[in-house]
Order: structure tokens, then C-alpha cells, then sequence
């Protein structure tokens, strides 16, 4: 989430009016994340996410994401629902921008990640899996090997502004990654994005244990490999602050997510290419922000390096059995 569009107290107003939720008592920007300008919004029967698609989403995609999110709330995932005002339209249009309100979810994320949130996040991930399975629409993952090296050529001639030598690093990577990456794996739809801070818990009231009580941000699912939205999950839960790679975080998140559904042995087999191609994705588009991010957004840029020592992690893996499993 971030912000980089302003909306005026009266254009706030207009807009929330729409949806027959109570008068407006205030709004604030949301700094997390990336892509698309965020808001929580107060109004008289509770707070509300409101979110104005920028010009990196393709406006084509946005029935597809909102789509998700309603099947998956009618399959009783947690996770917000889109709003629909008195003209049973969900997608809007504010500030000259596609917007949308969805639910708010209880719940915060976790800032220093335990062994439980990692454990609770394979069961989580793996239930959305399965009630994702049967959502009729599809949408290609532009963010897989075919749009990497595109992505790459946007980013290239100036790459080694960040670190000396990272472009012929990258260009060597993606020549592997391009050479090897599977053909066949079973697919469906994946988040592609589930970072710790699109996952939000809470303490069970009876164990005192963390429980998963939602997921959000659902702007990258698409269709592609499942055991790739895990690859994801692995390099975005298992490393610690100081780079070292956590297996016993990963053996726990890995093991909840078999308890759900099980990995055929070319999922396992394949884990540490996967694992490498969604550190290779992150650093590029780390890279690319980095690089271009405008003057003054209210949006807090992240370090590409951080996937740089990642992906150099996973390319020394030659087993499974490095992530925990047995």
C-alpha cells in the first residue's frame, strides 16, 4: 500500500456517499507497499479500505481481483470484500483513478516473525489454494520467467547504480532460470505476493496462540504454479533480519501447508528453482522502483539487495531438504 494520489476532503465525501455506509468522519493515507494508493476510510458505521488503482495496474485486470476476492470470501477465506454501492457497482472511479472499498479485516501483522506465524501462514496459504481452485476466471502471472527479461531491459543500463556488477549478475540468472524453469507443474491461483504484512493475526483466545485471521492486498493473484506462491512465502518468511535463512521456519511453514494439501515429488524437486525465480522476480521489481519511484510519494521504498543475497542463498541449494522437509 502507499499513496500517490491526494483526495480532497469534498472528492472523499462525494465518493464514500456512493455506498450507503454513513457519513464520512475521516481518512488516512497508508504508507506500506507499492502500487497503489491506500486509504483507511472512518465513516459512522465503521473504518473501510479504499484503494485507487495507479497506472502501473491494468485496469482490465481489476474485475479479476475484485472477482477473487468476493469467490474466496463466499468460501469462507478471510479476506476483504469488496463494497458495492447503491448502483451495485464494486469498481469506481475517483481522482480520475479506477477506486474500490473493500471490508476491513481484524487483526494486525506480525512485526517480528515467530516460528507460529510461520507454521500458521503454510496452513493459511494452503487453504487458499484450495478454495481458490475452482474460480472460473484466469490471468496470466506477468510477473513469471517470460516477463523478467522485459522487466530486466527497463532496469539494466542503470542497475550497477545500486551495486557495481548486478546487471551481468542478473542477465547471467535469468539465462539459468530461462533454461531450466519447469513446464509442468500443477497450477492454479496463487496470491504471488504474500508478504507478512498482507497477512494479519490474532492471539487465540483460548491457546494465546497467533491464528491467521486474514489475508489482503490480492492485486498480483493470478494463475501459475502453486508451489511458486510458496517459493514466494519462502523467501518472504523464513530469512531472518541478518540474512540467515531460518529451516526450522520453513519446515513448519512447508509441513502445515502438506497437512492441507499435499506436494507431488515434482513440486519438491522443483522448490529451489522456484525458490531462485521468486527472488529473481522481487529483485527486479525492487530494482526498478528503486530506480524510479517519484519525488515525494508518500511510499517507502524497499532495498533490492535484500533479494540479491536471497537469490545467491538459493543457488547454492541442491536439495529440498534444505528448506526442512525430510
Amino acid at each position: 500500500m502507499a499513496v500517490y494520489t491526494e483526495v480532497s476532503d469534498e472528492e472523499m465525501e462525494e465518493f464514500v456517499a456512493a455506498y450507503g455506509i454513513g457519513e464520512l468522519v475521516s481518512f488516512t493515507g497508508i504508507a506500506e507497499g507499492v502500487e497503489n494508493s491506500n486509504f483507511l476510510v472512518q465513516t459512522e458505521t465503521g473504518p473501510y479500505i479504499l484503494t485507487l488503482y495507479e497506472r502501473r495496474v491494468n485496469p482490465d485486470d481489476l474485475p479479476f481481483f475484485l472477482g477473487l476476492m468476493e469467490h474466496l470470501a463466499a468460501r469462507g477465506l478471510v479476506c476483504p470484500t469488496p463494497l458495492h454501492g447503491a448502483d451495485g457497482k464494486a469498481l469506481r472511479e475517483l481522482c480520475g483513478r479506477p477506486a474500490a472499498m473493500v471490508t476491513f479485516l481484524k487483526g494486525m501483522s506480525a512485526r517480528r516473525l515467530g516460528l507460529g506465524h510461520c507454521a500458521a501462514l503454510g496452513g493459511a496459504l494452503a487453504e487458499m489454494h484450495q478454495k481458490g481452485a475452482d474460480f472460473a476466471m484466469t490471468r496470466p502471472n506477468n510477473l513469471s520467467v517470460a516477463g523478467w527479461r522485459p522487466l530486466f531491459a527497463q532496469v539494466k543500463d542503470r542497475a550497477d547504480e545500486i551495486r557495481p556488477g548486478l546487471a551481468a549478475f542478473i542477465e547471467a540468472e535469468l539465462d539459468a532460470l530461462e533454461a531450466h524453469w519447469p513446464k509442468s507443474l500443477p497450477s492454479g491461483l496463487i496470491h504471488a505476493d504474500l508478504f507478512p504484512d498482507n497477512v494479519f493475526f490474532l492471539a487465540d483466545r483460548t491457546t494465546r496462540e497467533d491464528r491467521v485471521s486474514g489475508l489482503i492486498d490480492f492485486y498480483f493473484a493470478c494463475t501459475d504454479f502453486l508451489a511458486y506462491d510458496i517459493a514466494i512465502c519462502l523467501n518472504a518468511w523464513c530469512f531472518e533480519p541478518d540474512g540467515a535463512f531460518n529451516a526450522t521456519k520453513a519446515r513448519l511453514m512447508l509441513g502445515n501447508y502438506r497437512k492441507v494439501r499435499p506436494l507431488s515429488a515434482d513440486e519438491l524437486e522443483a522448490l529451489p528453482l522456484l525458490a531462485r525465480g521468486a527472488a529473481m522476480r522481487f529483485l527486479l521489481t525492487r530494482t526498478y522502483d528503486w530506480l524510479n519511484t517519484p519525488e515525494g510519494a508518500f511510499v517507502k521504498r524497499k532495498d533490492p539487495l535484500e533479494y540479491l543475497k536471497k537469490l545467491r542463498f538459493h543457488q547454492g541449494i541442491t536439495s529440498p531438504a534444505a528448506y526442512g522437509l525430510e
